[in-house]
């Protein structure tokens, strides 16, 4: 059975992580020149002004998701695919000061529909765009990874050294789990400063990774090359871990 109570209390207390994390991109963003905004981001393709714009339109699609749980109708993410990477488009040029005015506005719209959603909304089925279920309680989540990941994308200043050890902790255990059975060479993934263990790929682990819980999900989440992490064949440590680590999959 569905505890009602403990679905709303995990969402409040996200959300609370995810106004902080608000404040932290919106300070970031603020400090920026405003040329910048149409130098490249850290996302191939993208430039600082598409990654804010996407950040903007992504708290939107997640109002969606929570009329849709309030409610009761099936209220998509986004209208269409073509919507989404339009809205993204069309807000990439915009100056500094839009920028930051859609990103707060759009961020207070998310607090707003979640303050007023009752209890046991929280534990709705919501319909990710990519089209698989998951419970309305989990959507403060993804808000977070959304800010959190794409603060480091920014290019800014903001790395993974500043995320939570919360954060970098649950991302750890979610990636790790999502890559379990993706056809990765055998590893033995060992967090140095936390108890954070996993193993990927089949047999006997051929390389262990070792390093600070934050420089494994850099790694792990793409946004980093190995950097902090010492890697070991047959328990000889090497000398550039980089060239030993495998391509990893996209993160979904």
């Amino acid at each position: 059975m569905t505890d009602l109570r403990a679905d709303a209390a995990f969402a409040a207390r996200t959300l609370r992580s995810v106004a902080e994390s608000t404040d932290q991109l919106l300070r970031t963003a603020a400090a920026l020149a405003p040329e910048s905004l149409a130098a490249p981001c850290a996302l191939p393709g993208w430039t600082r002004g598409h990654l804010l714009a996407h950040l903007s339109r992504n708290a939107d699609s997640l109002v969606n998701l929570l009329e849709s749980a309030r409610t009761g109708r099936d209220i998509p993410q986004y209208a269409s695919p073509d919507a989404r990477e339009e809205g993204i488009e069309q807000g990439a040029g915009r100056p500094l000061a839009e920028q930051l005015e859609d990103l707060h506005s759009s961020a207070d719209r998310l607090a707003a529909a979640a303050a007023t959603l009752p209890e046991e909304a929280w534990s709705v089925q919501l319909k990710h765009r990519h089209g698989y279920l998951f419970p309305a309680a989990e959507l403060p989540w993804k808000r977070l990874e959304e800010l959190e990941y794409h603060h480091v994308d920014l290019d800014a200043g903001y790395t993974p050294a500043h995320w939570s050890a919360e954060f970098a902790a649950t991302e750890f255990g979610k990636l790790t789990t999502a890559f379990a059975d993706r056809g990765l060479p055998a590893l033995q993934l060992v967090c140095d400063d936390t108890a954070d263990r996993a193993r990927l790929g089949e047999g006997g682990p051929q390389l262990v990774v070792e390093g600070p819980v934050r420089a494994l999900t850099a790694w792990l989440s793409g946004r980093s090359d190995g950097d902090g992490l010492q890697v070991h064949r047959d328990g000889v440590q090497l000398t550039d871990p980089r060239t030993a680590l495998p391509e990893l999959p996209a993160m979904s």
